[in-house]
């Protein structure tokens, strides 16, 4: 085993525990609760999938930025969220029934949108740009549905057993993701770097902004549901957007820097939106 399959298997494995430490402290329901939401379920795909894909597209057409970046904005924009992302809306006093469920809405309905919005990105960059639905159905599952499942199925059975190792899980998990992270985005660095002047910058660090502006105000009444979606909408899964970078746009090297440079801002900018929402209650 080389060095970079022992990180990649690091990574997910550190991803398929976070889920799992989620999944001793949810319920069933939890991953349903959405669908009696109708109306929240709505504002929620508006969100993600319709609202920052344009934004992503308009920015690519509006904004003279390296065809790579235009390519991992909207690579990024089309991508589900992040499957650690309900520990962090959580904490940010967001509503824990609709983060769960909202996560596993957005990763299901990601098997069937993602492959249809990846034709439509070759389209307007005038490629055979082409994402099969089992590799995305595949990733679902592994770092989302089945942690999620079996840690749920363990809170079922022992309810103590699984609030008592919930915690553990999750630290081992987060540490694990940073061990795996470190080395990539450090081989990386340089390339990002390169990046920064080209507008690439601005470009990321705007996304990220419009993504919690849009959800926080399609999130509804409820501060808490507005917590959660604003973090959706603006923390995007990287792991998806890499995937459809190199499926199909392998001559595109400054791809994966430019995601990797949007994980760093996405982690930075999105610090004082959670230690206000934490203020606010």
């Amino acid at each position: 085993m080389t060095l970079q399959d022992l990180i990649l298997f690091a990574l997910k494995a550190s991803i398929a525990l976070s889920v799992f430490a989620i999944g001793l402290q949810s319920r069933f329901d939890d991953a349903v609760a959405l669908l009696r939401r109708p109306n929240l379920l709505v504002r929620s795909v508006l969100a993600m999938n319709v609202v920052m894909p344009l934004v992503a597209a308009v920015m690519a057409w509006a904004f003279d930025l390296p065809v790579a970046v235009e390519i991992a904005l909207v690579a990024l924009a089309v991508s589900p969220i992040p499957p650690v992302l309900p520990k962090k809306q959580i904490k940010a006093h967001g509503e824990p029934t609709y983060a769960i469920g909202l996560l596993v809405a957005a990763a299901a309905f990601a098997v069937v949108f993602v492959p249809l919005a990846v034709e439509l990105l070759g389209q307007a960059f005038a490629t055979q740009a082409h994402m099969r639905v089992w590799p995305v159905a595949r990733l679902v599952l592994a770092t989302v549905l089945a942690p999620l499942a079996g840690g749920m199925l363990v809170r079922r059975a022992a309810p103590a057993l699984a609030l008592r190792f919930a915690k553990p899980a999750a630290l081992v998990g987060a540490v694990l993701l940073a061990l795996s992270f470190i080395p990539v985005l450090v081989t990386a660095w340089p390339s990002i770097v390169a990046l920064v002047g080209s507008g690439t910058l601005w470009a990321l660090t705007a996304f990220v902004l419009i993504g919690l502006a849009v959800g926080h105000l399609l999130g509804g009444p409820d501060p808490h549901d507005r917590t959660v979606l604003a973090l959706a909408a603006a923390t995007r899964h990287p792991g998806v957007a890499m995937a459809i970078g190199s499926a199909n746009f392998p001559g595109q090297s400054a791809v994966l820097p430019a995601i990797l440079l949007y994980v760093v801002l996405g982690t930075i900018l999105t610090i004082p939106y959670v230690m206000w929402r934490k203020r606010v209650g």
